[in-house]
């Protein structure tokens, strides 16, 4: 059976990233989609200044590469 693992970074230097294994592709994509939604909130709520639209799909594009999925 295929598995499908996620390597999460907290940066592009990250040294230790976290490693989750999932069954299904689709949980996977549900785990990266749910993650990247929550960082970019994090970012924006904690900003001291306005985020326009375009700031906010770069933050999105950026916090997207720190995810790798890869069939084990």
């Amino acid at each position: 059976m295929t598995q499908y693992k996620v390597t999460s970074s907290i940066d592009s230097l990250d040294t230790s990233p976290e490693v989750d294994i999932f069954d299904y592709f689709h949980e996977a994509e549900d785990f990266i989609c749910d993650a990247v939604s929550q960082r970019v909130d994090h970012i924006i709520q904690h900003s001291p200044y306005p985020i326009s639209q375009d700031e906010w799909y770069q933050i999105e594009e950026n916090e997207q590469q720190l995810f790798r999925l890869e069939e084990v």
